[in-house]
């Protein structure tokens, strides 16, 4: 199928972050459709990992249970393979775990989500440049039946950490190049282990954790190939050497199914936003790939762009709400990048760097901390608020409350709009906003006092938009979303 010749808004990158913004645009009767350079979904998994503000988002949408259906669950994750754990079953969700589910799978069930949506992902199409004008976004690809030009409102580049779309509109990548290389393998194993394995010491750092059955992941920094770089190919010679130096044993390795090296580059585009460009997932941000949690970062920037990307395509909002996605995702990905290159400090197995390990493994079993790191690396203490709104809660993530009326805050998510819930009933039904809002007269219930018997207002990607005073003042309301979009 050649791509149409005119859409709203065309999405470079079929992998986890474009498929999702896909889904998200289509959800709002969006026009959209994803080029992607790949002639076939790939059957290779970096990330093994969706996070609990991923599984949230799934579930915002009514789709988690696709996602959880034979995934283990695992209350706890690790932090540069230190031996104390971080313990996700403290943290207030409904999903206080990690889902262990391949990339792979993830994107087969994020691409039948946008099929049932009508989203065409156009595979073979390998984009050759993307050209802006006052009014729209021109790009030129060349696929099975030549090259061919589609008109756009909008690009989004959702390809990866060389991004066609980032570098045709001269943002910087900034940061540093890679100063280390990992190993990766899915291999089968004659003599596996009794249990996963996590070790690091003199010779380097491993894991090794079943994928599926017969088939194990051994990823690590061998300090005997960690100044490889990453472009050479792994060899099946080098991961068992690299294993028999750091466990002992090569567990019977063999009939590799892939072989890939890392590297620790660590980027951040300057703009998340020029004119009618934008990015996410690892156009936007690239890091050392520890604990899988890029894809989740990337799904959770295509959560905050579809809705407000949706509203200014269809006029019911002003064209500078997109900034607010930068102002708010850029955050985010400074701190994601910031958090790789801790990880990577301590992937070090020097004298001195094996104290650092053992003085952070001490301090990650106070509870508050380990809480702390783990309410970061999984993105549930992402927090939108700045200080300069009405209510300083304003930003914040809303948790999944049970609601008076038998709901769920979740349920009433699922077609991607605002919610206000207005146990009071008072505002109008011919209000100025009414025919954009799910209006749900319920409150809250075992919630703490600054929600429960309060109006508020949920954004799409479920963040506070707004919450009322007492008594509710619906114009109060109204002053409010006018940030959001026209009331025209």
């Amino acid at each position: 199928m050649n791509p149409p010749t005119h859409v709203d808004v065309v999405i470079v990158g079929a992998g986890p972050t474009g498929l999702w913004l896909a889904c998200e645009l289509a959800l709002r009767g969006v026009s959209t459709c994803v080029l992607e350079r790949r002639s076939e979904p790939t059957i290779h998994s970096r990330a093994l990992t969706l996070h609990p503000r991923t599984l949230e988002v799934l579930d915002m949408r009514g789709l988690v249970a696709r996602f959880l259906e034979g995934a283990p669950q695992l209350p706890t994750g690790h932090y540069a393979n230190l031996d104390t754990r971080l313990n996700f079953s403290v943290l207030d969700t409904r999903h206080p775990y990690t889902a262990f589910i391949s990339q792979a799978r993830t994107e087969t069930l994020i691409e039948q989500r946008a099929q049932e949506l009508g989203v065409p992902v156009l595979r073979g199409q390998d984009v050759l440049s993307v050209e802006q004008s006052a009014n729209s976004v021109e790009l030129t690809s060349r696929g099975p039946q030549g090259e061919h030009r589609l008109t756009a409102a909008y690009v989004v580049g959702c390809d990866g950490g060389n991004s066609i779309v980032r570098r045709s509109q001269g943002i910087d990548f900034v940061g540093s190049d890679e100063t280390l290389t990992g190993i990766l393998g899915d291999v089968q194993l004659s003599n596996p282990p009794a249990q996963p394995i996590a070790r690091t010491n003199e010779a380097g750092t491993v894991m090794v954790v079943p994928v599926s059955p017969g088939l194990w992941r051994i990823a690590g920094i061998s300090a005997r190939y960690m100044h490889l770089p990453r472009h050479e190919p792994l060899e099946l010679p080098e991961l068992q050497q690299a294993v028999m130096d750091i466990v002992g044993e090569d567990l019977g390795m063999h009939s590799p199914f892939w072989l890939a090296r890392y590297g620790d580059s660590n980027r951040l585009a300057s703009q998340y936003r020029k004119g009618r460009a934008l990015l996410a997932g690892d156009a936007a941000h690239i890091h050392f790939p520890a604990g899988g949690v890029g894809l989740n970062v990337g799904v959770q920037d295509a959560m905050n762009l579809g809705w407000k990307l949706a509203l200014v395509v269809k006029g019911a909002a002003s064209d500078s709400l997109l900034d607010t996605y930068h102002q708010e995702r850029h955050v985010v990905g400074a701190a994601l990048c910031e958090q790789s290159r801790s990880q990577v400090a301590l992937f070090n197995w020097q004298p001195n760097g094996m104290a650092l390990r053992r003085t952070f493994d001490d301090v990650l079993r106070d509870p508050a901390f380990n809480r702390k790191i783990a309410a970061q690396l999984s993105a549930m203490a992402v927090d939108y608020s700045d200080g300069t709104k009405a209510s300083p809660r304003v930003g914040q993530r809303l948790p999944d409350f049970n609601l008076s009326d038998g709901s769920r805050l979740f349920d009433h998510l699922q077609q991607g709009q605002f919610v206000l819930l207005d146990p009071s009933g008072n505002y109008p039904a011919d209000g100025p906003a009414a025919q954009r809002l799910r209006i749900v007269n319920a409150t809250p219930t075992q919630a703490d006092e600054h929600w429960q018997g309060h109006a508020l207002l949920c954004r799409p990607d479920g963040h506070l938009a707004w919450v009322a005073a007492t008594p509710f003042d619906p114009d109060d309301l109204d002053r409010s979303l006018l940030q959001w979009f026209s009331l025209c």
